[in-house]
């Protein structure tokens, strides 16, 4: 087995090398071929897993050591693409969970939007049924109605859902570019953050200037994110984690105290 891998990857980084074309990310994509081939022999987490993965490491060393210099990147990319071709057949199975989770949150978002119509439906009915009462009652349904219509206490919950939703999507957005995961399926990621992010943010005007910088600084982070991907920039990494970063600082909980502090007094 060691020889086999060792032997496969370092007759293929040769070819490269004669090309002259050998940069990490096609260290990495044959690192990743060679061991995605023969993990699937093995069981996950098993002793054979762990020395194939040493074995494709080795095998970049010894084939750049002639090089010389600083190898950390090669060695990194080396790394990386072992790790990427072990968890290929699980990478698999996520990304196929996870298009089962979209589908089911797309099921659940309609049939939440059916439910507030429905609720719409009704409240107008009352409030039809109102304007027959005397001018008293009228307006103690109407502002019953409006209460329901307009409770802070569902907005809140609303937004706060979306910016957990919007963090989770930068997360695996993160997750799948680290782990093996296809340029596609991190640009899903990063879309549907932003179609998140969309829905959690609030009108500028009723921001605080600290906060509106940092809603600004994440949509800097996320277009730089697009751009790095569309180019295979190495950078992508980098810059998901500086866009998970801001996206935590952001969505902590920075609101107006004055509104927080109504919630609590209800």
């Amino acid at each position: 087995m060691a020889d086999n891998i060792k032997d496969k990857i370092q007759t293929d980084l040769q070819q490269v090398k004669e090309t002259g074309s050998l940069r990490t990310d096609r260290i990495r994509e044959i690192v990743k071929s060679a061991v995605s081939q023969v993990a699937s022999e093995f069981k996950e987490g098993s002793s054979e897993i762990r020395a194939l993965v040493k074995d494709a490491v080795s095998a970049v060393i010894e084939s750049l050591q002639e090089k010389g210099g600083e190898l950390k990147e090669e060695v990194t990319a080396s790394i990386e693409g072992a790790i990427e071709g072990v968890n290929s057949k699980r990478h698999e199975a996520i990304v196929k969970t996870q298009t089962e989770i979209k589908q089911l949150q797309a099921r659940l978002d309609s049939e939440e939007e059916s439910l507030q119509r429905d609720v719409e439906v009704i409240l107008a009915e009352v409030e039809e049924t109102g304007k027959a009462t005397s001018a008293n009652t009228k307006n103690a349904i109407d502002s019953a109605v409006d209460a329901i219509k307009d409770s802070e206490e569902v907005s809140l919950l609303k937004k706060r859902y979306a910016q957990l939703q919007a963090q989770l999507a930068i997360v695996r957005a993160n997750l799948a570019a680290r782990y093996g995961g296809r340029s596609g399926e991190v640009k899903d990621y990063l879309d549907e953050a932003k179609n998140w992010y969309d829905q959690a943010r609030p009108q500028a005007e009723a921001l605080a200037t600290q906060v509106e910088q940092q809603r600004s600084q994440l949509e800097d982070k996320l277009g730089e994110a697009g751009t790095a991907l569309a180019r295979k920039e190495i950078q992508i990494k980098h810059t998901l984690r500086e866009l998970l970063l801001a996206a935590a600082d952001l969505f902590k909980d920075k609101e107006p105290a004055d509104q927080d502090n109504q919630l609590t007094k209800k």
